[in-house]
């Protein structure tokens, strides 16, 4: 397998003042006369107060129902009526972008897309804001996005300090940010003490140093100094963290209300992976993803077999020099080079294959002094897991192979042993989430992702910086 991924994220052109206009196919299943007699008075004030409270989802910024649309012909109106209901429906139960147009693979299982039949029914019914109100997520992470997002929303129109460049932060400046700065920092890595006795909104050395690092790697003149483009990137400008949560309640729209019970979420953006057993999170622990410009695909695809002591081919589009070739005592097989197993093999003692026509897989690898760096977007579009072979004993004991396991990765020599059944993975990209101490975190967007979903959903374009990966290994 090699272990590289090409595809992009695809900007396509949008009008981000009105949301998408879905297929009539659907609603055409009604006709013209019955939508207009289900459309009373009563269903299009319910309609009307649901499109009120969309901030809730982060869809505020988008105009579903035209301003005129009472002033309109009664055919007319009913036909706005039911497709801007169509579109607010869909946009709650399945995310009003679809991914699949954003990306060039995109396999995370979705939501089905609401049927007119469904809608029908809910206006019969005299049911329209309860219909609506149940096809967005109900899980706690979700709502607690979505009351960040409030909050976030009320804060932008609360007049902030600005920072010009003139104005930029330097050590020794006192500014009410710095904490937040600090706190930011903290949550990316790049920060782990601050003085306790240094008052809270002192730009100190060693917030400076944490900012260096984050400017070394976003492309930022390492001058330690705070300004507009740092502040971007830490997404804490006015708006910033509004628009960011938006995003994340989008990204959580795309998703099955119904993950499976057994699990492994690996959130890129974050560079973090969580195990979920029988629903519950059981481990969590660092990883390292695809760098940008070889990003690790929004992928759901299962782990089937686990590979002791693998081998690895390294892939055409990676240079290979002749220093390399000797230092990994390489040799060629078919027009490719090969490094034999053994624990300076770059997928480390073992290989969590994974059943995806992309040759993306969770492996090791034999530079684990990389986790402890805070940007971990450095490989080249595979997932490597800290404590791999940790990971892979805890996985094969749970699903009874873990004597064969412990033979194949005693054995020295590349063999695999195959699960009894096969654990789904999903490849995420949350870059605002739930923490472990249940509150809203935020980390960078390193692939620049989020812009594009973003437009879409009515917010201007903010042309995020991508992360910069150093060039350190040929690793997958």
């Amino acid at each position: 397998m090699f272990c590289v991924w090409l595809g992009a994220i695809a900007l396509i052109p949008v009008f981000p003042a009105m949301a998408q206009t879905p297929s009539g196919e659907q609603a055409a299943l009604v006709s013209p006369s019955e939508w207009q007699s289900l459309w009373s008075g009563a269903n299009r004030a319910a309609l009307r107060q649901a499109l009120a409270d969309r901030a809730r989802h982060g869809l505020d910024h988008l105009t579903f129902l035209p301003r005129d649309i009472d002033d309109q012909p009664a055919a007319e109106a009913a036909e706005a009526y039911t497709k801007a209901a169509m579109r607010y429906a869909d946009a709650l139960a399945q995310g009003l972008v679809d991914p699949s147009s954003l990306h060039d693979v995109y396999t995370i299982a979705r939501p089905m897309p609401v049927q007119a039949g469904a809608l029908r029914d809910a206006l019969r019914q005299n049911r329209l804001a309860q219909w609506l109100d149940g096809l967005a997520p109900a899980d706690p992470e979700y709502r607690m996005l979505s009351q960040a997002y409030l909050e976030a929303n009320r804060q932008t129109g609360v007049p902030t300090p600005g920072l010009a460049l003139a104005q930029s932060i330097h050590v020794g400046d006192v500014h009410p940010q710095v904490a937040e700065i600090a706190d930011q920092l903290a949550d990316d890595g790049y920060l782990t003490v601050r003085p306790s006795a240094a008052p809270a909104d002192l730009y100190t050395q060693d917030i400076a140093d944490a900012v260096k690092a984050l400017q070394r790697d976003y492309g930022i003149r390492a001058d330690g100094i705070v300004g507009p483009d740092t502040l971007g990137v830490l997404t804490l400008r006015p708006g910033d963290r509004a628009r960011t949560l938006a995003v994340a309640l989008e990204r959580r729209r795309w998703l099955s209300r119904t993950p499976p019970a057994t699990r492994i979420d690996v959130n890129s953006a974050a560079a973090e992976l969580q195990y979920y057993r029988d629903g519950q999170l059981i481990d969590r622990r660092k990883v390292i993803v695809g760098e940008p410009d070889r990003e690790t695909p929004p992928l759901g695809s299962p782990i089937y077999r686990l590979v002791a002591n693998p081998t690895w081919t390294v892939p055409k589009s990676i240079p290979v020099s002749r220093a390399t070739v000797r230092a990994k005592a390489m040799h060629r097989i078919n027009g490719y080079w090969v490094q034999p197993s053994g624990p300076d093999n770059a997928l480390g003692l073992v290989k969590f294959d994974m059943k995806n026509d992309q040759a993306i897989y969770l492996h090791d690898t034999a530079a684990p002094e990389l986790f402890g760096r805070s940007q971990r977007h450095l490989s080249h579009g595979c997932v490597r897991v800290s404590d791999a072979l940790g990971f892979a004993a805890m996985l094969a004991d749970q699903e009874g192979v873990g004597d064969t396991w412990a033979k194949a990765q005693a054995s020295g020599t590349y063999e695999i042993v195959d699960l009894p059944r096969e654990i789904p993975v999903r490849l995420l990209y949350h870059n605002a989430f739930v923490a472990d101490d249940g509150t809203v975190a935020f980390r960078t967007d390193p692939y620049g992702w989020n812009d594009a979903v973003a437009v879409q959903l009515g917010f201007a374009d903010a042309k995020s910086r991508q992360a910069k990966a150093e060039a350190i290994d040929i690793g997958p």
